[in-house]
């Protein structure tokens, strides 16, 4: 492998920034693709996007011969804001599921060890919080403390960097003043229906529990969707 390419390959890692290096199994030629480049030009673009989403390595043939794509993706992350009933059942299935679990509430009688043993927690704004754990394209963020002044700042950070999924707990009628917040803030309408709310898939849950599945399930799908390429 090229050195130059090595280095850069290692630092989209470090700052967890997916990367995909494309081998010409022929020539012997690589190049490095960033998730954040254009490659809507590029002869591979529909297998880039869905290898983006994927994870996953392996040999692609195409026109000229084949290429292996090695693929450098970060562990998903999901973000939960509120430490609620609903967060407690959530964690343990998320974790199982594959996710780096964060879960962060500034309200230090819900936020204990005692409640969330081995989580990273966090019983601070997330304001403070982000600052130094910013969220990025592979993070899922989950809003469940039915709190504006908890919610609202790392939902609209989750809109800004593209999370993958951005979802918060609320009914229909919260969520329409939720919406007309964000756009009074001066987010787009497009931006704001990103929101998964009222979260999660519909299955009917009313419990807890349910709604941690609806929730994980609904995340899980938006992980491993296709990429849309611009």
């Amino acid at each position: 492998m090229d050195l130059s390419l090595l280095s850069a390959l290692n630092e989209e890692r470090a700052t967890r920034r997916a990367a995909i290096l494309v081998s010409d199994m022929a020539g012997g030629g690589q190049r490095l693709i960033r998730w954040a480049d254009d490659f809507t030009d590029d002869p591979l673009a529909d297998e880039l996007a869905r290898r983006f989403r994927s994870g996953t390595s392996g040999m692609v043939e195409r026109d000229g011969g084949a290429a292996f794509l090695t693929v450098s993706v970060p562990p998903p992350r999901l973000v939960l804001i509120g430490a609620v009933h609903i967060t407690q059942a959530l964690v343990p299935m998320a974790q199982i599921a594959g996710f780096n679990v964060t879960v962060i509430d500034p309200r230090t009688a819900f936020a204990t060890p005692d409640r969330f043993p081995g989580v990273a927690l966090h019983a601070e704004w997330p304001e403070d919080v982000l600052k130094t754990e910013p969220l990025d394209p592979y993070c899922a963020l989950a809003a469940v403390t039915h709190d504006p002044k908890i919610d609202d700042f790392p939902l609209q950070e989750a809109l800004r960097v593209g999370c993958f999924y951005v979802g918060a707990l609320g009914s229909r009628k919260t969520h329409a003043k939720r919406m007309e917040r964000f756009a009074e803030a001066g987010i787009g309408a497009a931006d704001i229906s990103a929101i998964d709310a009222p979260i999660g898939l519909d299955i009917g849950a009313s419990s807890p529990p349910e709604i941690a599945v609806a929730v994980l399930a609904s995340v899980v799908k938006a992980l491993r969707r296709p990429m849309e390429v611009a």
